[in-house]
């Protein structure tokens, strides 16, 4: 097998667990298939102020107190040292494509590298492959986000994806847009920071020493605070919200980095959730999880749990407090992890196969 050179095309600069780890997982899930690869390091100040100022009120329209600010400061400038820790490679405006590296392929995705509604990203062509400096275009795992199907695509942006050698997607969501946009059925793969290794630093820490509910996320509805404060209660255990303030949790652990809330959710005894990257750090560590789908994550967390057969942990107003109960004491389903073993090996097959067209086409002309 040829060794490439293989650029990874992402959202790695977000103050975001979940975007951090699919970064690193993609890129070292590459390498470790025996190729070159790095992080294709893009730079803008217009995104980069507008993600540092979200990062700085990450719980709008929630009020975040001035005695937060020094905390979420804290957790920034720990994202900040862990960026300078991926396989980087040289970075460039993102608006001038032609100042970045040349590569054999360029792999789009994970995250919401489609989605034409993100609030800075969003529409920017350089993800759908205007200018890149690559012989070979794949994605894998791409997500248009919260952008409904129903939408539709614009057909200038259907024209780039059909410039695309080999396209995946990781919900039905995005599959539905692709297919109805350019009649091609893409690949459905799980995301990264389950196909791939998650290899955390190791650390001390004092949440390490006695046993606690996970929770992650924020804005959470009434009813669903109830259901777990509830059940927390009645196992006393406390609650403990990483990343963000939520009140009603016991203790706050706001300031954590990527390397801490992937060791956090993995001893946990159980976890609450309504981020996507919540339900699959949980999956991943065969932890007890409940999720509540808000408006922004809804195509992505109900299409991760219809992939994996894992819809009974999706919850709502409706559901009682003693099904809530059932879903944090009792192990995961065996479906589910030997869902995501079947998927696991399609996703593989996909990326091997997908990273070897420019060597099919080389052997061709030749």
């Amino acid at each position: 097998m040829d060794v490439l050179k293989v650029g990874v095309l992402t959202f790695h600069r977000c103050i975001n667990y979940g975007s951090y780890w699919q970064a690193r997982c993609l890129a070292e899930g590459i390498q470790a298939l025996g190729h070159h690869a790095s992080i294709i390091d893009h730079d803008s100040k217009r995104i980069n102020l507008a993600e540092w100022k979200c990062a700085m009120q990450p719980v709008l329209p929630t009020h975040v107190p001035e005695t937060d600010h020094p905390l979420y400061r804290e957790k920034i400038e720990k994202f900040f040292a862990l960026f300078e820790s991926l396989p980087l490679s040289k970075r460039f405006d993102i608006d001038k494509p032609e100042d970045m590296e040349k590569y054999d392929v360029v792999v789009v995705g994970s995250d919401e590298v489609w989605n034409l509604y993100h609030p800075w990203f969003g529409r920017n062509p350089i993800f759908y492959g205007d200018g890149l400096r690559t012989q070979q275009l794949v994605s894998y795992a791409a997500s248009y986000g919260n952008y409904p199907a129903s939408y539709g695509l614009e057909e200038s942006w259907a024209e780039r994806l059909r410039n695309f050698d080999s396209i995946s997607v990781r919900d039905e969501n995005s599959w539905t847009i692709v297919k109805n946009a350019i009649g091609m059925e893409p690949e459905i793969v799980l995301d990264p920071c389950l196909q791939f290794a998650i290899n955390p630093d190791e650390r001390e820490n004092k949440y390490w020493e006695k046993p606690y509910i996970a929770l992650y996320g924020h804005n959470f509805t009434e009813s669903f605070r109830s259901k777990i404060r509830q059940y927390a209660d009645s196992r006393k255990l406390p609650l403990v919200s990483i990343g963000y303030r939520n009140d009603w949790a016991d203790e706050q652990w706001i300031q954590a980095d990527p390397h801490d809330f992937a060791q956090f959710i993995a001893r946990s005894e159980a976890v609450a959730t309504n981020f996507f990257h919540g339900c699959v750090f949980a999956i991943r560590n065969e932890k007890p999880f409940v999720c509540e789908s808000s408006s922004y994550r809804s195509f992505k967390v109900q299409g991760l749990m219809s992939k994996l057969g894992g819809e009974q942990h999706l919850i709502s107003d409706e559901i009682p407090s003693a099904v809530v109960n059932n879903l944090l004491s009792q192990p995961l389903s065996p479906v589910i992890s030997q869902t995501i073993d079947r998927l696991r090996i399609s996703s593989n097959k996909y990326l091997d196969e997908a990273l070897k067209i420019k060597q099919l086409k080389n052997e061709s002309v030749a």
